[in-house]
This record gives C-alpha cells, sequence and structure tokens, in this order.
C-alpha cells in the first residue's frame, strides 16, 4: 500500500517518477523516506556499491559479485544471525549514475522474500543551508503463506528503515570527516 500522507510535492513527484511498483493480488508494496545531513554525492558512492552493501547495510556479513558490475549482474549476501535468512541471491536490475538509482531484485536464497524487487534514489537538497540527501526506497513483495500484507510490509519496511539509519549514519560520519581541516602531524 502506498501511503503518501505527510510526504513534500518534491518527495511525491520522485516517487512517481521513479519508484512505480503495480503489486499483484499477493503482494505487497510501499516506500520510504529518508534526508541524510550529507552530499549527494557521498550518499551515492556508498548506495551504488551493488558490490558492497555491507557498507551500511547492518544486517549484511559478507557479500560476493560474480564477473563485472553491470546490468544483470548477481551477488551472493550472507546475512548475520538474528534474522529469518542465511542468504540472498540478488540481481543488479538497474544503476544509474546520472539519475542516481540502483533497482535490485532477489532472485533466490534462503529467506521468505519471494518476487521481492526494491527501487532506491537520491537526490540532492539543502537541510539548514548545507548540502543534504533525500533518499527514497521502494519495494514490492510476495506475501508469504500464513501472513498478512501489513505484517509483510511492516516486516520489510523495518528493514529497510534500518538500513536507511545506518546509511543516514555513515554518510554524515563521513560528511563531517570531509568537513575537517587537515591536521599537521608533527
Amino acid at each position: 500500500m502506498m501511503n503518501a500522507n505527510g510526504f513534500s510535492g518534491v518527495e511525491k513527484e520522485y516517487t512517481r517518477k521513479h519508484h512505480l511498483h503495480e503489486p499483484a493480488e499477493n503482494q505487497c508494496s510501499s516506500f520510504l523516506v529518508k534526508h541524510i545531513r550529507a552530499p549527494v554525492h557521498l550518499v551515492w558512492s556508498l548506495v551504488r556499491r551493488f558490490d558492497q552493501p555491507q557498507k551500511y547495510k547492518p544486517f549484511v556479513s559478507r557479500c560476493i559479485v560474480q564477473g563485472d558490475l553491470e546490468i544483470g549482474s548477481l551477488r551472493e549476501v550472507d546475512v548475520k544471525s538474528g534474522l529469518p535468512a542465511t542468504t540472498s541471491t540478488e540481481r543488479l536490475e538497474l544503476l544509474d549514475d546520472e539519475e542516481h538509482i540502483l533497482s535490485v531484485r532477489i532472485v533466490g536464497g534462503d529467506h521468505r522474500l519471494r518476487n521481492y524487487s526494491s527501487i532506491i534514489s537520491v537526490h540532492p537538497e539543502v537541510i539548514d543551508g548545507r548540502p543534504g540527501t533525500l533518499v527514497i526506497e521502494s519495494f514490492v513483495v510476495d506475501v508469504p503463506e500464513g501472513n498478512t500484507k501489513d505484517e509483510t510490509c511492516y516486516f520489510v519496511e523495518a528493514l529497510i528503515n534500518c538500513n536507511l539509519k545506518s546509511l543516514a549514519d555513515v554518510s554524515e560520519r563521513l560528511a563531517v570527516q570531509d568537513r575537517t581541516e587537515p591536521i599537521d602531524h608533527v
């Protein structure tokens, strides 16, 4: 269910432009928004690394990509314990460095997320007079047997919120380091 209540016009426009999912009857879909106090180039440098999601995704312990980083590339992700999963096989669907859009589809693995597809887009904005970033992540996924659409969306949204909070923490830490004057070593 797409719930746009409380979102700004800019957020709604980006969502309409980049995050159109057409969920089937047995699927749920949603999108989440995060404002990050770091410039867009810095945030995108983390998001675009299909080969290194562990740089900001706290539940990823390891990632191995076969071959070059291109559309159709597959990555094998190992998930940290504590989640109802151990591995995930994911395909890079879209990597657009101009528009700052990354799309990933889960194609296999040991988990309950079937037909999962996500899109994350990164947009420049100004936060308190400084360069900031608006991040929007959307998904569509099958509702597993024995679960409701609401339960499924709640679970996936909780994971994405965790990833987006971590993305903000890592990006903002890097942005602060970026702004500091070099220290003279004696």
